[in-house]
């Protein structure tokens, strides 16, 4: 999957640099094959063989440090690395990578000023600029942000992160002509060719063709509830249109005239050119002003929304209006630690008056039901969704959606449904810059962050606007 937002790059010193006697550089290098082939448990038993005999051996200390952030235990990456900041020689690759789990834990004065000293130390060093441009867009500095982007391009016109991290300040601030055209640049980070078909073949330029066109879901859900309003329009462009995706999405995307749809390589009949559905913005010549959004463009089948309306008629007190609720997204998304909330950050919205709440939420972050104490009734329906469809069927039978950056306030977006979407302080490109709608979804309120972190202003935006529409 493509990331959704820019991150840093955190790489690993290729041969210790401090002192350290053979036999443990040999096992240092061992642990280092080990990480790069994601054997990160044997790397850091490996690891910790090298630093019982050298505790402040710095190479082994950093190596440590990455092992940890990649298993996304950050605190602990970062203390390790600081050490080895403290013993080491490495400094500007070792300040390179604390810059950049100071950013994922939300420190960002003291990311910038590492990666500030770590550009300082190493002006010629892409990666470092392009680390340093992730820091300034998450501080919204994008303008600073752009200038470390192009620095590091002078230095490497071919870092893909670089020129991905320059696609989104620039459709960010709406520049579209500009920013789908450095967009094309995210097959080539590390890990994105996958979404391709393998042994590649003729990418589609967006002209008519008389043969098969295969259209590959190539992103998240969400992503795909975005981008699947163009496919009606490029049905008329080929004789056949087929589509890749993960069965989850089927039934939607049927309703976007996909047919024949696959979920593996081997099973997609021979096409003649493909085309990756985000990359279908680009090639329709989208504009700020131009985004297609004829509302809504998906549709609940009625008979499912007519069972669902009956078991919400059961469930809803009577004369209280319904709003869905969706606080986390999918926990494996890069950037899920700052666009998810907590429920109890949530409290604001629950001092609405005469109001209902259905939780749409699915996954591990349902237990913070177990422990939600709210005036309004919270009702949870999130176990007995079983498909899209079904989710579908409950945002028909809703008054308004009130929902983090999930697929589910796309999809409530692409019905046309009233949702309020709750967003970080640095929300990702889509959202767009100090606005509160968005030309995606004319039916959604965007409700931002001024600062990090703090989702009971957010919150409480919401519930105000809830309850003036209640007013209306």
């Amino acid at each position: 999957m493509i990331p959704a937002a820019s991150t840093g790059q955190v790489s690993a010193p290729t041969s210790p640099l401090s002192p350290i006697s053979i036999p443990l550089a040999e096992l240092f290098q061992v642990a280092l094959e080990y990480e790069r082939a994601d054997r990160l448990a044997d790397a850091e038993r490996m690891l910790g063989h090298v630093l019982e005999a050298a505790p402040t051996q710095a190479d082994a200390l950093h190596l440590a440090g990455i092992v940890a952030y990649r298993q996304a235990r950050w605190p602990d990456a970062l203390g390790l690395m600081q050490r080895s900041l403290e013993h080491g020689v490495n400094t500007p690759l070792y300040l390179r990578n604390i810059a950049e789990v100071l950013r994922v834990l939300g420190r960002l004065n003291e990311a910038l000023a590492a990666g500030r000293r770590a550009v300082a130390l190493n002006p010629d060093d892409p990666v470092t600029l392009a680390n340093l441009a992730v820091i300034h867009s998450q501080r919204l500095e994008l303008d600073q942000a752009e200038a470390c982007e192009r620095a590091a391009l002078a230095l490497d016109p071919g870092h893909a992160g670089a020129h991905f991290g320059l696609a989104e300040v620039l459709l960010a601030r709406g520049d579209f002509a500009r920013g789908w055209e450095e967009y094309e640049w995210r097959y080539r980070l590390p890990g994105a060719a996958v979404n391709l078909p393998p042994g590649g073949g003729r990418q589609w330029n967006g002209e008519k063709m008389d043969g098969r066109l295969l259209v590959i879901a190539d992103q998240g859900f969400g992503d795909a509830i975005q981008f699947g309003r163009y496919l009606p329009k490029v049905a008329q462009y080929c004789a056949e249109m087929v589509v890749a995706s993960g069965p989850e999405l089927w039934s939607l995307l049927r309703q976007l005239g996909a047919k024949a749809l696959f979920n593996r390589w081997q099973d997609v009949p021979p096409w003649d050119a493909f085309i990756p559905l985000s990359g279908l913005p680009r090639l329709a010549g989208t504009r700020l002003e131009t985004v297609p959004a004829p509302i809504p463009y998906l549709q609940a089948p009625p008979l499912l929304a007519a069972r669902w309306a009956a078991r919400l008629d059961q469930l809803v007190p009577p004369n209280m209006r319904r709003v869905g609720l969706v606080w986390a997204g999918r926990p494996s998304h890069v950037n899920d630690h700052r666009r998810s909330a907590p429920l109890s950050g949530l409290a604001p919205l629950f001092a609405a008056h005469g109001i209902a709440f259905v939780s749409l939420q699915k996954g591990d972050r349902q237990a913070e039901l177990a422990r939600a104490c709210t005036a309004a009734p919270l009702i949870n329906l999130g176990p007995e969704l079983a498909t899209w469809e079904d989710t579908a069927a409950v945002l028909a039978g809703l008054d308004a959606v009130v929902s983090v950056d999930t697929a589910v306030a796309h999809l409530a977006g692409a019905m046309g449904r009233p949702v309020h979407l709750l967003l970080p302080h640095a929300a990702e490109w889509r959202w767009l810059l100090q606005r509160d709608t968005s030309p995606w979804y004319p039916t959604m309120r965007l409700h931002r962050q001024t600062t990090p972190g703090d989702w009971p202003t957010v919150a409480n935006s919401a519930a105000r606007a809830l309850e003036e529409a209640a007013q209306i």
